[in-house]
Order: structure tokens, then sequence, then C-alpha cells
């Protein structure tokens, strides 16, 4: 069986790829605890936008992957997906502190995404969500709230 699992046609398994998203309902892949926004700007601007802002304020860019560039290298293609994973490991550090486990949503991490109409959306962990799920203390579970620093970096207005 996994014989012919790993056989099967990558232009077939791309095709259904794309046909599998194209008929998700945009409210039907938001699961709890996910906030998602649209994006004034296209992917890879969406990111750079949020990655200079997140820099101007002291977090550290751990990883940035170009998911589609990636899908691309295995023979396959979606439309534009960036990804991009950053924290403080100062304000990290004292969330660990607190809760060791809260280490698996840390650092945090947020995608940019171009949907079959053309539409680019952002997702990212709510920062209550994560607080509830690992019991944080009000103390250290500020910096988890991302979403006035995504609207300060990527709302179209005068910077």
């Amino acid at each position: 069986m996994s014989f012919l699992l790993a056989n099967l046609c990558e232009k077939c398994l791309t095709c259904a790829i794309v046909n599998i998203a194209d008929t998700l309902n945009f409210y039907a892949m938001n699961p709890k605890g996910v906030n998602i926004r649209q994006s004034a700007y296209p992917v890879k601007e969406t990111i750079d936008l949020l990655q200079s802002f997140l820099q101007q304020h002291g977090a550290t860019i751990y990883a940035r992957i170009d998911q589609q560039g990636e899908l691309k290298n295995a023979g396959l293609t979606i439309p534009p997906l960036e990804f991009i994973l950053f924290g403080n490991p100062k304000a990290g550090g004292l969330i660990m502190a607190e809760n060791p486990v809260a280490a698996l949503d840390l650092p945090l991490k947020v995608i940019a995404w171009e949907d079959t109409a053309g539409k680019v959306w952002i997702a990212y962990n709510e920062g209550g969500y994560i607080k509830e799920r690992f019991s944080l203390s009000d103390a250290v579970s500020g910096p988890l709230n991302l979403e006035l620093a995504i609207a300060k970096a990527v709302d179209k207005s005068p910077r």
C-alpha cells in the first residue's frame, strides 16, 4: 500500500491539494485559538513588514520559511504562503519559567497566505488562548498578544 501511495502522480496530488483548498470554507478552517485577519499586501510584503516591525521592537527572528518555495522544490504547487518564527528571549524566558510546557507554543509564529481568490490572510495564535492553555499569569502573558503589533505592522496607514 505504501508503495502505491509513494508512486502517486505528483501532478495528481497537487491537483487534489488545490481542489481541497478550493472547497474549504474560510470559517471552517478557523480553529479555536487562532486569529485570522486579511492583509492589504501580498504575502511576501506582509511578512517583510511584520519582520521589520518585530525587529524594530526588539524581537529575534528565528526562521522565515517560504512554504510555497519549499513545496515547489518538492514538485508541488500552492499559492504563496510564508511562515515567520520569532520571539523575545527575555519575555519568552519568563513564560517558560512559569510553565515549561508553554515552550510548545514558543517562539511565536505567524503565517501569511494567499487564497484561491487572491486575498491575503494572516494567522497567529491568540494570546489569551495560549495563556489559558498553559495557565499563565497576567504578569508574563502580555507579550503573547500579537493583535496590536500585527495591526501596526501591516495595516495600510502612514507609519
